[in-house]
């Protein structure tokens, strides 16, 4: 299972930074092959000041040996040694009307010291954060990822809705980070569903990403916008930075266990704002956003 998941993350890695260069039309992803010390390594690819992507990063790593002690803690267990890799993705458009997008698609093996599976199970999810409300594309958003999971369970998108919501919520701030999407972890085999079936639903919404996503940023990127506007979009980062530098369980477990420091940081925006006390003006597009991110809506 895992050279399986491997290779289908290394090819969808191929397909989305490709489309994705498509897309920009100008702007080219750097590779950054990396090294793990401690075993292991990955593929980081960048792009840069695009025409349509001020910053973004589609990455991909495969890591293994002995579970840290943070790790043993988590999952209450004792030394062991541990396969993980993955898919993680943050795009952010240079265009305040086209949204910012999250992705991250993973797997996770721990062994006995025989080298025995005693553990192993999926994780992941896509989420949308707009800084302008297009309603429209929101339910093109949810309808795409909707679509992915009826094919294996029709309990799986409200269930995983709920649980995009639920762990993208910036507590200190009583706001969702964005308008959601899906987020599921620790799918391990039951009565129900085996690895394998886990495997075909994860890589079902894998290949949902670009259907998501791209026609959106297709119908957005040519809008012209305003210098208020864009200043909006900044100050609407630093609330992206915050949740994950405070909440996000992924960005403070790579700082805690010595990860790629570099590829824990690629998700941070280039250019962001802290205005003291900042409110939108009330009856403003932009407060018809802020009242969205205060009560999570039922897109489809």
């Amino acid at each position: 299972m895992k050279d399986k998941f491997l290779i289908y993350i290394q090819t969808l890695q191929n397909q989305i930074t490709s489309k994705l260069e498509e897309v920009d039309g100008v702007a080219k992803f750097r590779e950054d092959i990396w090294e793990r010390p401690e075993g292991g390594g990955g593929r980081t690819r960048v792009i840069e000041n695009g025409n349509v992507f001020e910053k973004g990063g589609v990455n991909i790593s495969a890591v293994h040996g002995k579970l840290p002690d943070s790790m043993q803690k988590l999952f209450n267990v004792g030394e062991a040694d541990f396969f993980a890799c993955g898919l993680s993705l943050v795009l952010h458009p240079k265009n305040p009307m086209v949204p910012t997008v999250h992705a991250n698609w993973r797997y996770f093996e721990m062994y006995d010291e025989n080298g025995s599976i005693i553990n192993q199970w999926f994780g992941g999810g896509q989420d949308l954060t707009p800084y302008y409300l297009f309603e429209e594309d929101a339910t093109h958003f949810h309808q795409t990822c909707k679509t992915a999971c009826d094919k294996h369970n029709p309990e799986f998108y409200p269930k995983y809705k709920k649980h995009c919501d639920d762990y993208f919520w910036n507590a200190h701030r009583f706001e969702a980070r964005g308008i959601g999407g899906l987020f599921f972890d620790y799918c391990k085999a039951s009565d129900v569903m085996t690895m394998e079936n886990w495997f075909n639903f994860v890589t079902e919404v894998g290949n949902s990403f670009l259907e998501a996503y791209v026609p959106i940023v297709e119908k957005r990127k040519e809008l012209p916008f305003t210098e208020a506007q864009r200043t909006w979009q900044e100050i609407r980062r630093g609330r992206y930075v915050e949740f994950n530098l405070v909440h996000d369980k992924g960005t403070l477990f790579g700082l805690k266990t010595n990860g790629r420091i570099e590829s824990i940081l690629m998700s941070l925006p280039p250019h962001v704002q802290w205005v003291y006390d900042h409110h939108p003006e009330k009856g403003s597009e932009e407060e018809k956003l802020i009242l969205v991110l205060q009560k999570p809506k039922e897109w489809v």
